[in-house]
């Protein structure tokens, strides 16, 4: 995934400095405990020069996420988005993946320690497709978890790092079963997410998401919501069930990572005819035509770095 680190930088605590030479204490409380936030960002190649994907939509969600958790963070929204931007620059990026990172210091260990030191880091890399780049189009196989995703209100609409270890296991567990990615369930029996994604699937041409009780609200999630209905589809947030998926006419991930990728196989069964859908297209065609700059009325979507 990382290549040519010796050439690249990480911005931490207000300076750049080499990749292969940023590290963290071993008693980072962040590290023992999860106390820390992030966020995943994409910039994406344009005309104009490389532009980041909502980008105030991600910070904002940051510093909301480190309020959540009593984190300050000791840098303003606008000095992170200047930086966010800058990292790209720094390492000569036209497109890439951005990780900004908030985590507790090393000050004091146990569940008791207080005053610790919050630091900052933002990393960026070359990461053109998280899945096999012809997912896009074939599409994806999933498997229903055996890990739920419990009611945590910390996770709806927040990247904490401690509430991500139910992922962690649900991702693993479709891999060593084959597959490609999981469908995680809620502790009602409903759909909540896929392990890092969003889930959307399709019914006679209409498009239904999960409510966000249990899953992330992600920002992608949130910005195929308004493409979908500008292009005049019909958008319905419920709660589904799993005989929802397997009777779909089409289904799909959305996230800053995959994008939107269709889901076309569960639980090693052909979801309709096991291609991509008409829907799920239109909607990808208009995704990568917002995020490369060439529809003007999402351009206060982007933010241009140079």
């Amino acid at each position: 995934m990382f290549k040519n680190t010796e050439k690249k930088f990480i911005w931490k605590n207000g300076e750049f400095e080499n990749w292969d030479d940023s590290n963290v204490h071993i008693l980072s409380h962040t590290l023992h405990y999860g106390t820390g936030v992030f966020e995943g960002v994409r910039a994406y190649e344009t005309e104009n020069g490389p532009a980041i994907f909502r980008l105030s939509e991600h910070t904002s969600r940051l510093f909301d996420a480190a309020s959540k958790i009593n984190i300050k963070i000791p840098f303003s929204k606008d000095e992170l988005n200047i930086i966010q931007c800058n990292i790209l620059n720094q390492n000569n990026l036209n497109e890439g993946y951005i990780r900004p990172i908030v985590y507790l210091g090393n000050e004091g260990l146990g569940l008791r320690a207080k005053d610790l030191s919050v630091n900052v880091a933002v990393a960026a890399w070359e990461w053109p497709s998280y899945m096999d780049p012809i997912a896009k189009e074939e599409g994806i196989s999933v498997i229903k978890s055996s890990h739920k995703q419990y009611e945590n209100p910390l996770h709806s609409g927040n990247k904490i790092i401690g509430t991500y270890f139910s992922n962690t296991m649900a991702l693993h567990e479709a891999l060593d079963k084959g597959a490609d990615e999981a469908i995680m369930m809620d502790m009602n029996g409903f759909i909540s997410e896929g392990s890092g994604e969003n889930i959307f699937i399709v019914k006679d041409e209409v498009v239904f998401t999960p409510t966000i009780d249990h899953c992330l609200n992600g920002i992608t999630r949130q910005s195929v919501i308004q493409m979908a209905k500008d292009l005049s589809i019909e958008v319905h947030e419920k709660d589904l069930r799993y005989e929802d998926l397997k009777n779909a006419d089409e289904a799909f991930f959305t996230g800053t990572a995959v994008e939107i990728t269709p889901i076309t196989k569960l639980d090693q069964s052909r979801i309709n005819d096991g291609k991509r859908g008409p829907i799920t297209k239109i909607l990808q065609d208009s995704f990568m035509n917002i995020v490369s700059g060439q529809n003007l009325k999402y351009l206060n979507w982007l933010t241009f770095t140079r």
